[in-house]
């Protein structure tokens, strides 16, 4: 068996004056980055947990994980079963469950892939790759949550 390693660094930046002193004193701001990559990720907690708004949160970065991985495999599945793919868009939706104690886990992830393809003959087939891409994925495959697909397919 094969192995992969991936190194990030992820930094806090968040340190207004008095670091972790108080709950409310400090930012939940911190950057992705890896080497050779041409820009960081901008990230914080949710905006729920005090983050801001506008960087990407870990729970979106996760959902974002499943739906590209999802759709590296899928068009790979396509190429190979000779459907022809030429437009791809998720709108993936994450549901997490927070507990008493402030912990939470997720609950489920829906893809929701509109995928258009060259002709019709092609769509029967279209649909039956989500299933098979959603068994290959790296990340789903890591997951212990449910993770369902709900395709949409069009002709170009």
């Amino acid at each position: 068996m094969k192995e992969h390693q991936y190194s990030i660094l992820v930094e806090w930046t968040g340190n207004n004056g008095k670091g972790t002193s108080h709950y409310k004193q400090y930012s939940r701001d911190h950057v992705i980055s890896a080497t050779g990559k041409q820009a960081p990720i901008m990230g914080a907690s949710d905006p729920l947990f005090l983050g801001d708004p506008t960087r990407y949160n870990p729970e979106e970065l996760l959902v974002s994980s499943l739906s590209a991985c999802h759709m590296l495999w899928y068009l790979h599945l396509c190429t190979t079963h000779k459907v022809i793919v030429t437009a791809y868009v998720d709108s993936a939706v994450g549901v997490m469950q927070e507990t008493a104690d402030g912990s939470g886990k997720f609950k489920e992830v829906t893809l929701y892939p509109c995928v258009t393809v060259e002709s019709g003959g092609m769509i029967e087939k279209a649909k039956k790759l989500h299933h098979d891409a959603n068994k290959m994925c790296f990340i789903a495959n890591s997951c212990n949550f449910k993770i369902r697909h709900e395709p949409k397919i069009v002709v170009k």
